[in-house]
């Protein structure tokens, strides 16, 4: 396929993205739960579409230990968060995720906080041969789900379609504002097959390498690997997978569910 695109736009994209990666100024260690398992693949909402997206997990086989002291148990927990989703152009989409929320075991449901999202992408990328794009992503946080109020995330995203198969790339860094040498590299990677425009199947990488002034030993790493399966059809997107942990640090299993829809035109 053949790159094209709005070159005024793009100019517009790459000022306002770095215009906001002049706020994320500082950073800090991953201590966080995860309420989203998802490999960004620079598709947005088309413009003047609100979306729906509610993402779901289960850990029957976690970390027995909270990452920090009042935090939450891993294992048998259960994360999740309905994220909306505006598409103000054909490059910038954003994003709001309220409320996250937890059910840990034992336990009561607790409400965690909320996040707040830009994403800026290439136009029409799931038309590109080679797509790319920049999420920021900022998140104020109650005491159990982090230690940190207030954190952020940064995420560029590359990819390339290359007939049936698709290579995505999300090199995350992970904020706290507590110094730019202590930002923690999260990258996550995904490889998938698509049968038709319905069914594709696929294979996530999601590490924590820790901060990247001084990475954690191997087996403090957390590296887990999930199996998924999607399908973009109606009346709902759902993509549903099980992710393996590779490292004693990281939880053995987890089950994830993610269900999206177009709910609103404006």
């Amino acid at each position: 396929m053949r790159l094209t695109g709005n070159t005024g736009g793009m100019a517009r994209l790459a000022g306002v993205a770095m215009a906001f990666g002049a706020v994320v100024a500082g950073a800090g260690p991953a201590l966080a739960q995860t309420d989203e398992i998802q490999v960004y693949n620079a598709q947005i909402a088309p413009p003047g579409v609100l979306n729906l997206t509610l993402h779901d997990n289960f850990t029957p086989e976690g970390r027995l230990t909270p990452d920090f002291p009042g935090g939450i148990v891993p294992n048998h927990a259960w994360n999740g968060v309905p994220e909306f989703a505006y598409g103000v152009t054909d490059w910038f989409e954003a994003g709001l995720y309220l409320p996250l929320y937890s059910l840990p075991s034992p336990g009561h449901f607790q409400l965690d906080g909320f996040k707040v999202r830009a994403l800026f992408v290439s136009p029409h990328a799931e038309t590109r041969t080679f797509f790319y794009g920049v999420n920021f992503e900022f998140s104020f946080n109650e005491a159990h789900w982090d230690p940190h109020t207030y954190t952020s995330e940064i995420r560029p995203i590359v990819g390339w379609r290359l007939g049936k198969v698709d290579l995505i790339f999300n090199p995350i860094l992970d904020n706290s504002y507590i110094g730019v040498k202590r930002l923690d590299f999260a990258p996550e990677s995904r490889i998938d097959y698509n049968f038709n425009d319905l069914w594709t199947v696929g294979v996530e990488a999601y590490d924590d390498f820790g901060q990247i002034n001084a990475f954690e030993p191997p087996r403090l790493q957390q590296h887990q690997l999930f199996w998924v399966v999607d399908y973009n059809g109606k009346p709902i997107n759902v993509e549903v997978g099980a992710g393996v942990g590779l490292t004693p640090n990281t939880d053995g299993l987890v089950f994830k569910l993610i269900l999206s829809k177009d709910i609103a035109r404006f």
